[in-house]
């Protein structure tokens, strides 16, 4: 099986790169750079090299470098954005601040004719993100890309088979980003593609069947994507090892938990336990306001109960969780920058009596979540369903949870998932809901003046999570949708819709 190593320098986008090569079935390895030699690299066999981006000026002494030697293994390279800046500095280029050439954002590129360019059209759309920009080439070097501000935007040593871009290609935002990608790991480190998502789950199994054999594992089963084909996988490795606990921290869309107790215990027949803990988690939630604070406390509150369950069913010493990459990149684990902490990975407590974590889908984007429940047998009302976060509405109520706001989110959330449903845009917004601002305003009903909540609507469309962008939903529906929450759901006054994409937000609000 061929492979493409992606080496990381603290990017945001290091796995979505991944992720990119395996969507040509090509199996991509990612490894921190201070964590793999170049003999290393020689050993294993690499077909390509892909170095990330990172948040570092690559003159800064404190900047994370690498050994130039890898640039003479005669092994393909690529370097993106900070990848690039470095490939151009071990050759001896020169990288300078941009100062007022810095870009971000979607900018016109021009190309050239060149293999890493192959089928992409001379002018189209690429995504900057720099301050810095390689302002003298390396001697064997030429310029195959460049945009109005940035005379580098891409440059080539096609004898030794190194490239480098300043733009992103791994984001939807580069129009042909992908072709980009395709035409270094297909044509250029000539990669058969023979990797596929079966590969994935037999060699999850086999890993999980004999790192835990023996073991037993405690699952936090929330009824989600994420935690759902967790606990399938997992079943398939270790069966009755595995024991499944379901916190119902009443944080959950409308009629939700007892939706997930049927579907797991009736048609699974997993060992689930079910644990009803509302009140517990609103008393711990009051007058607590701050979104870091709460999701703190809702995943340290998820752990304490965890180990209290782990207690009554005798010695547990692994903890399962269905993290995802998007949570660990977003949490900050590795190199990656701190966006916002998620239930799954910045909820730890520091003290907890598990001795291990498994994580057996914590390379996986979402839509790989969701491909490899299909192989799975999982149905596709279970696969397909939105996603949510481990704090559940916690983080959908802007200021503090109690149980009227609590109430009132999900009667609206309800709604809005109803109308969506109903017009058939289900496929169209990959993720939609309501947020319960801490806003009130004026409105009139009946002659009467009322003074109620805020609801802000959500929806976007993504096929990574990594980015995405609102959702161009029907005024029609959107009406239908205001009119239903205000005369439906007393307490809330006003309906507003958030047309804010990713990047420069994030999905949830909190």
């Amino acid at each position: 099986m061929d492979k493409i190593l992606v080496l990381d320098f603290g990017g945001q986008y290091n796995q979505l790169i991944a992720r990119r090569v395996r969507e040509n079935h090509i199996y991509a390895e990612i490894r921190a750079y201070n964590r793999i030699t170049v003999d290393e690299i020689r050993n294993q066999d690499y077909k390509g090299i892909i170095f990330t981006g990172g948040p570092n000026s690559v003159y800064d002494d404190d900047s994370p470098h690498f050994d130039p030697a890898v640039l003479e293994l005669d092994i393909p390279v690529l370097g993106i954005c900070y990848g690039c800046q470095l490939i151009a500095y071990m050759k001896n280029g020169t990288v300078s601040s941009a100062e007022n050439s810095s870009e971000y954002g979607k900018t016109l590129l021009y190309s050239r004719e060149n293999p890493l360019f192959y089928n992409v059209p001379s002018e189209s759309i690429c995504w900057m993100s720099h301050n810095d920009y390689v302002s003298k080439i390396p001697e064997g070097f030429s310029i195959i890309a460049e945009t109005d501000k940035c005379p580098c935007a891409a440059m080539a040593d096609t004898k030794q088979m190194l490239y480098a871009v300043q733009f992103h290609p791994e984001v939807t935002h580069t129009e042909f980003g992908r072709q980009i990608l395709k035409n270094f790991v297909v044509d250029i480190c000539d990669c058969s593609q023979d990797w596929k998502m079966e590969s994935f789950i037999e060699e999850t199994v086999r890993k999980y069947r004999m790192e835990l054999a023996g073991k037993r594992v405690l699952l936090a089963l929330s009824g989600g994507v994420d935690s759902s084909v967790a606990a399938v996988l997992l079943n398939k490795a270790i069966g009755r090892d595995l024991v499944c606990v379901f916190v119902d921290h009443g944080l959950l869309r409308k009629n939700e938990g007892d939706l997930v107790e049927t579907t797991f215990k009736g048609k699974f027949g997993l060992n689930l336990i079910r644990i009803n803990a509302q009140e517990r988690f609103l008393t711990k939630l009051s007058g607590v306001r701050d979104p870091e604070t709460k999701r703190k406390i809702i995943g340290k509150e998820f752990i304490h109960v965890f180990e209290e369950e782990a207690r009554k069913l005798g010695k547990i010493d692994i903890l399962a969780q269905g993290t995802i990459y998007p949570d660990v990149v977003e949490s900050g684990k590795g190199e990656s920058a701190v966006i916002k902490s998620h239930h799954n990975v910045g909820g730890l407590p520091e003290k907890m009596s598990f001795k291990q974590i498994v994580e057996p889908l914590q390379d996986l984007f979402k839509d790989e979540v969701r491909e490899v429940g299909k192989k799975l047998g999982i149905p596709d009302e279970l696969v397909n369903r939105q996603p949510f976060p481990g704090p559940g509405l916690g983080i959908r109520i802007i200021g503090e949870v109690t149980e009227e706001r609590l109430a009132l989110l999900k009667e609206a959330d309800a709604i809005f998932r109803e109308e969506v449903k109903q017009a058939g845009l289900e496929t169209v917004a990959n993720q939609y809901f309501a947020v319960l601002t801490d806003l009130r305003t004026v409105g009139v009903m009946g002659d009467a003046r009322t003074y109620g909540y805020t609801v802000a609507l959500r929806s976007v469309t993504t096929d990574d999570f990594m980015t995405a962008e609102w959702t161009r939903l029907p005024y029609d529906l959107l009406e239908t949708v205001s009119s239903r929450i205000i005369n439906e759901v007393r307490g809330i006054s006003r309906i507003v819709y958030d047309i804010t994409s990713k990047p420069p937000g994030t999905v949830e609000w909190e």
